[in-house]
């Protein structure tokens, strides 16, 4: 049974998104307030849901400190048209993000894929290009010896880069096998991601950018810079 941090200071909304999870396998608790869902954080989650606007502490900066310690995968939940707190949450750590009003079909669905995706492959492979170490099963990186912390998302977008490093990988292939949904328009998510990746990759050694935008085609892991 999966476990799910629930954080939306909505109780109906809460109570009704809870009996829906529940009935399709979910384990649920839900928190209504920003601070005392930081006592809850570090309980190896499956998934958390995250709302923005929050009592006592709002949805980014409780973002913040769950990504402190937790890599726990985080779907936020962000107010419709609201474009601005999509990005922010996606350059702050967040997984995905889920509209309001949601709908328990689609909110299932996204967390089924969210956790699909972060759960560990027993067939995972151990991944190697230039300084750069990538261990699927373990989800852990490496470059230049240093361990890099990724988000789910990030890593998944990553070693899809890796295992076709010197390739060109199409921003759809990314989004429907990194984030586990298809493409939309004027969908920013996977450039905001990327920029996440390549901030904390940093350049090659000798100043070189790691990963290329190939315009009207997708990203490209450069093997030799």
């Amino acid at each position: 049974m999966m476990r799910i941090l629930l954080v939306d200071d909505d109780v109906a909304l809460c109570e009704l998104l809870t009996e829906y999870l529940q009935g399709d396998g979910f384990e649920v608790i839900a928190v209504h307030d920003g601070n005392a869902a930081l006592t809850y954080v570090d309980s190896g989650w499956d998934a958390i849901i995250l709302d923005v606007m929050l009592p006592g502490m709002n949805g980014f900066d409780l973002l913040k400190a769950i990504r402190l310690t937790s890599d726990s995968p985080v779907l936020m939940l962000t107010a419709r048209g609201e474009d601005t707190d999509t990005v922010l949450g996606l350059e702050l750590g967040a997984d995905d993000y889920v509209t309001k009003p949601v709908s328990p079909r689609v909110l299932v669905a996204r967390l089924r894929a969210l956790t699909r995706r972060s759960t560990a492959d027993s067939h995972g492979g151990h991944l190697i290009v230039g300084d750069l170490q990538l261990d699927e099963q373990s989800r852990q990186l490496l470059v230049s010896g240093k361990s890099v912390v990724l988000t789910g998302a990030e890593f998944n977008l990553l070693a899809l880069l890796i295992k076709e490093a010197g390739k060109v990988v199409s921003r759809e292939r990314l989004a429907a096998e990194g984030l586990g949904r298809p493409l939309m328009a004027s969908d920013r998510r996977i450039e905001t991601h990327m920029a996440q990746v390549r901030r904390k990759l940093g350049p090659m050694d000798d100043g070189s950018p790691r990963i290329q935008t190939v315009r009207g085609a997708g990203y490209q892991y450069l093997v030799n810079g």
